[in-house]
């Protein structure tokens, strides 16, 4: 009982943590990227504590919160999309042992998700006027955007790797007292 109580109350405190970085997208709108980036990031915390599933659970409550509570509903459904699950099917993909194959696996779930971002983005929120306001960079525009976005991708799936080490190495053992195996 003890253990179920634990990972509920840690769900309950990441899941709030990225609450309040969705809900900062309202107030600091240039942010609406990376505040999704850190709270995808640290849902991480659940899944090495408690297990895959629940962060799966967490990512499910922080995506449908986020619809309610953020004021940028842009930034929420590029959470919901992409930079929440992301960090945790990361997880899955790694496992794939040849590198090349892995990397573009990564390369085209990311693109897969911004295009669909972009478009439901644009049905959704009724910016097809914007779109044909720009003729022909509109059409180009997503692909430009594309080619700009993949090595920033990329960086971001690199620090992920950092991130984790650097929590099983620096933050996990000052937390539990416990220090890190090899």
């Amino acid at each position: 009982m003890d253990r179920v109580s634990y990972r509920v109350a840690l769900g309950g405190i990441v899941s709030a943590f990225c609450l309040a970085g969705m809900f900062l997208t309202g107030v600091f709108p240039l942010l609406y990227l990376v505040l999704p980036m850190i709270s995808g990031v640290l849902l991480l915390i659940v899944v090495e504590e408690v297990g895959i599933q629940w962060g799966w659970v967490t990512y499910i409550a922080v995506g449908l919160l986020s619809l309610f509570v953020t004021y940028d509903k842009e930034a929420a459904l590029i959470f919901i999309m992409f930079f929440g699950c992301y960090p945790i099917l990361r997880l899955y993909l790694n496992r794939i042992p040849a590198r090349l194959p892995r990397l573009l696996i990564k390369l085209v779930l990311f693109n897969v998700s911004m295009v669909l971002y972009f478009y439901i983005n644009v049905h959704l929120f009724g910016l097809t006027d914007l779109l044909e306001a720009f003729e022909d960079f509109g059409k180009y525009g997503g692909i430009i955007t594309l080619v700009i976005l993949n090595p920033f991708f990329l960086m971001y799936d690199y620090s992920l790797t950092g991130l984790c080490e650097a929590y099983r190495r620096i933050v996990k053992p000052r937390i539990t007292g416990k220090r890190h195996k090899k």
